[in-house]
Parts: C-alpha cells; sequence; structure tokens
C-alpha cells in the first residue's frame, strides 16, 4: 500500500476555507494523482481539508470520505500548550534548538516523554486518541499494529490510499506513525502547503512490516503547474 499525506492548500483560517493560490494548488494536485490515480480518498471534516481533495475526487470520480479524527482542531486540543511568557502555541511551535537540549539520552522511544520541551503536555493523555485512531484506520486498510512502527498485513494490497489533511494534525501523527520519538522529529521537520508526504507499507513475505517515507512533503507539482514554489509563503525554495 502507498498512504499519501496532504497538507491542504493555502489557507484562510477564518473563516475556514482555501485562498484562490490554495484552490489552484488544490488543481494542480489533481493534475499531480491523475497520472498514476488512487483508490481512495480520505479528508479531515475541516472545509480547507476537504476543498483541497474535491478537485482530485472530481478528476478521478471518488467520493470523499471522512475521517473525523484527523481534525486540526482535536489535534490542537491535545497538542497545543500555554507557555509562560507568549501565550498558546502547538508545542512543536518551539526553537527547534530546544528539543535537543536533553541530549542522547533522551533518544528512546519511552525516554522522550522525560524531554523537558514536553513537560507542559499530558503527553500520555494527548497520544492515546490519536494512536488509537491511527491504529483503527490503518486495520481498516489492512495493517494491524502490532509494536512500535510494526504492522501484521492482515490484507495484502497494492491499493494507494490519500489522506487530505493539516499540518498540526501530521506533526502529531507522524512521529507515532513512524515509531520516531516526537520531540526529535518535531526538530527537524515541517509541512509545506499541498506537500505530499507518501508512506509506503510494503507487503514483505514474513507478514509484517513497517511503514517507510518515501518522500516527504514533496511540492513538485507546483512546479509542474507554474506556481509559486515557497515554504508557507515565506521562503523561495
Amino acid at each position: 500500500m502507498l498512504l499519501f499525506v496532504i497538507r491542504h492548500g493555502d489557507p484562510i483560517y477564518d473563516p475556514d476555507n482555501l485562498t484562490p493560490l490554495g484552490h489552484r494548488q488544490a488543481e494542480a494536485l489533481a493534475k499531480r494523482f491523475a497520472i498514476h490515480g488512487l483508490d481512495r480518498i480520505f479528508s479531515s471534516p475541516l472545509n480547507r481539508a476537504k476543498e483541497t481533495a474535491r478537485p482530485t475526487s472530481e478528476v478521478l470520480k471518488l467520493p470523499i470520505e471522512i475521517e473525523e479524527w484527523t481534525s486540526e482542531n482535536l489535534a490542537w486540543r491535545d497538542f497545543s500548550v500555554t507557555f509562560p511568557d507568549r501565550g498558546t502555541h502547538w508545542v512543536f511551535d518551539q526553537h527547534n534548538g530546544i528539543f535537543h537540549q536533553n541530549g542522547d539520552e533522551l533518544l528512546g522511544n519511552g525516554n522522550w516523554k522525560q524531554a523537558q520541551c514536553v513537560q507542559l503536555l499530558d503527553v500520555d493523555k494527548c497520544y492515546e486518541r490519536i494512536s488509537a485512531a491511527s491504529d483503527e484506520f490503518l486495520e481498516r486498510l489492512g495493517y494491524r499494529r502490532t509494536g512500535t512502527g510494526l504492522y501484521q498485513i492482515v490484507t495484502p494490497g497494492e491499493q494507494r490510499v490519500a489522506l487530505f489533511c493539516h499540518a498540526g494534525f501530521s506533526m502529531a501523527w507522524f512521529p507515532y506513525l513512524l515509531g520516531i520519538p516526537p520531540h526529535l522529529f518535531w526538530s527537524s521537520f515541517d509541512v509545506n502547503h499541498a506537500g505530499v508526504t507518501v508512506f509506503e507499507f510494503k507487503n514483505q513475505e514474513n507478514g509484517i512490516t513497517a511503514p517507510r517515507c518515501l518522500s516527504f512533503s514533496d511540492n513538485s507539482h507546483l512546479l509542474a503547474s507554474g506556481l509559486p514554489y515557497k515554504f508557507q509563503n515565506r521562503i523561495d525554495i
């Protein structure tokens, strides 16, 4: 299975929608996915994600299936924290050097919970919802989680699945999906508007697989459509 996780296009957060540029980015995504196709399209319930998915849905004549658990509103509830000096922000919206301050002793998947940079979170509670929902979603697609980053292949297949969602949700979900300590992921990665991240669940002969990231926040479709190639409208890349 190939799992494509797509951040919505250039947004207007209030009211929840896309800018004219965001709609053009959504059309560029549809041209991209028209080349090799998809088997299913999933989306967050929020409008900016659904509007990004719509052109792809229309081109491929596939319905948009809503996954409530991918809503950025739920991720914000779980992964936002109030800093004493600057108000409420995403926990990963910190100077990225802070995530390395505890050194190598916190590289382990369990030890990361002791890192100072996540102490404002109720760590177990914030991951309880998203991890359970992730496991349920992937099992529906044929992959049952058996351990950190490992999945039993229940229904092997070569389906191509797209999930249109959000940066905040993705930053919370990807470390769990890949079995990477979150504070290390947060220090080193970010997701662009209309960026496509691709995970392969390879059908191994022993019946066990682990998702491998083949491409992260790729925006080549924007270049192909002659659209501005910027990171979040502020850095030319």
